[in-house]
C-alpha cells in the first residue's frame, strides 16, 4: 500500500486524512437517501447526527474548501472508510486521488484513469478490464428527447439503479394523477421512506386490507404504478432504446452515438467531442484502447456524478462476477453544493482494497 500512495505523491497528489467523523447529512444530501442505510449514524452531546467517513471524496472535498488558499489542488488519501455491504465488511480500506478546479477537463479525467490502471499496476493486479460512462451524455440525450423534469428524474433514476426501460407504461399510468398531492409528498424520497410514507396514510385513513391485499401491498402497487410516470413517447422510448443498446470500444461507441443523433435528429451539443478529446488522451497515454468499453447504460449509484465515469475490474474467466476494484468519475457541482463560492471542477477515483488484496491473492 505504501507503494501506492508513493506513487500518488510522486505524481503530485499531497496526501490528506480527513476526520473520520462527519455530518450525516452532507452525505444523504448529496449522495442521495439510498446511503442512509449504509452509514454508520451516531449524535454528538447536542444531539447533531454525525456518521462514520462512508467514502472519502466528500471528506476531502470539504477539507479543500476549509484550508486550501488555492483552487486547483490534487490530493490522495489511504485509510478507513465505514458502510454497510452486502457479503462484505462494513470497515474497510479505501485509497485514492481527487483533482479540483482543473479546467482542463478531457486532461484531467484521462489522467485519473491513468493513475487507476498505473495503482493497479503497482499492487500486482492481473489484466484488467475498463467500463466508461458519461452522465452529461446521458443528460443531454435525456435533454434532446424534451422529457419532463419529473420524468427525466425517473428515467435517470431508473439507469442509475440498473433497472430497465420496459419498467416503465408508456405515457401516464392510469389513475396516478388523482393522486397528485401524495406523488409530491414522496417525490425524491428513497423507496423504504417512501413506502413507509404510504402506509403510514393507509394507517390513518383506518385501511388495514382491501381486496385480500395488505396495507404493505397497497403501498408497494401504489409506488410501482407512481414509478411509470415518465412522459416518454413511443418514439422517445425507441431512441433512448437504441441509445442505451450501445457498448463498444470507445471509438466505435462514439461513431454509433453520432449515427443515432443524426438519424433520430438529437442535438447533443459539444458532449460528443469532449467525449472524442477524452478518449484522445486516454489513447495518447498509451492505455491499451481494446480493454475498454464505453456504455451509454453505464451508471455509478452516487448523486454527485455529473460526468464522466468509470470502473475497473480484473479481467476474469467469468466476466460480470466480480465487484469493481476502481470506479470514479467527475463531480463538478460537488464543491459548490459544500459551499463553493464559485464552480469547481472536480475528478477522483477510490480503490476497494480489501477486494484487490482478495483478487490478487486468488
Amino acid at each position: 500500500m505504501d507503494a501506492l500512495i508513493a506513487l500518488f505523491e510522486q505524481e503530485g497528489y499531497a496526501r490528506v486524512e480527513p476526520p473520520v467523523l462527519q455530518p450525516a447529512s452532507v452525505f444523504t444530501e448529496l449522495s442521495g437517501e439510498d446511503i442512509r442505510r449504509r452509514m454508520f449514524v451516531t449524535q454528538n452531546q447536542s444531539g447533531a447526527e454525525l456518521c462514520l467517513r462512508p467514502e472519502y471524496t466528500i471528506p476531502v472535498c470539504r477539507q479543500h474548501l476549509e484550508e486550501a488558499d488555492k483552487a486547483v489542488a490534487a490530493y490522495s488519501y489511504l485509510g478507513p472508510v465505514f458502510r454497510f455491504r452486502s457479503g462484505e465488511s462494513g470497515e474497510f480500506l479505501q485509497a485514492g486521488v481527487e483533482s479540483i478546479g482543473r479546467d482542463d477537463k478531457p486532461a484531467a479525467d484521462a489522467e485519473i484513469i491513468g493513475l487507476a490502471l498505473a495503482g493497479l499496476e503497482v499492487l500486482e493486479v492481473g489484466p484488467c478490464s475498463v467500463m466508461l460512462g458519461d452522465m452529461t451524455l446521458l443528460n443531454a440525450v435525456l435533454d434532446a428527447l424534451a422529457l419532463p423534469p419529473a420524468g427525466k428524474r425517473r428515467v435517470m433514476r431508473a439507469i442509475v439503479s440498473g433497472r430497465r426501460l420496459e419498467g416503465f407504461e408508456n405515457g401516464e399510468s392510469q389513475g396516478v394523477d388523482e393522486h397528485a398531492g401524495l406523488l409530491a409528498a414522496i417525490e425524491g424520497q428513497a423507496p423504504q421512506a417512501a413506502k413507509a410514507f404510504v402506509e403510514d396514510v393507509l394507517a390513518i385513513a383506518g385501511i388495514a386490507s382491501v381486496g385480500g391485499r395488505s396495507a404493505g401491498e397497497i403501498a408497494e402497487r401504489f409506488l410501482a404504478r407512481a414509478s411509470n410516470r415518465t412522459g416518454l413517447t413511443p418514439q422517445a422510448r425507441a431512441v433512448l432504446q437504441d441509445y442505451l443498446a450501445i457498448a463498444a470500444e470507445p471509438d466505435d461507441a462514439i461513431d454509433a452515438i453520432r449515427a443515432l443523433a443524426k438519424t433520430a435528429q438529437l442535438d447533443l451539443g459539444n458532449t460528443l467531442e469532449d467525449l472524442e478529446a477524452r478518449v484522445g488522451f486516454i489513447a495518447a497515454s498509451q492505455a491499451d484502447l481494446s480493454s475498454f468499453t464505453f456504455s451509454t447504460c453505464f451508471a455509478r449509484n452516487l448523486d454527485y456524478y455529473t460526468g464522466f465515469i468509470f470502473e475497473i475490474h480484473r479481467k476474469a474467466s467469468q466476466p460480470g462476477a466480480a465487484k469493481p476494484l476502481v470506479g470514479g468519475g467527475r463531480y463538478d457541482t460537488l464543491l459548490r453544493h459544500l459551499g463553493a463560492k464559485a464552480p469547481l471542477p472536480a475528478v477522483g477515483c477510490a480503490f476497494w482494497l480489501d477486494r484487490i488484496v482478495t483478487e490478487t491473492a486468488e
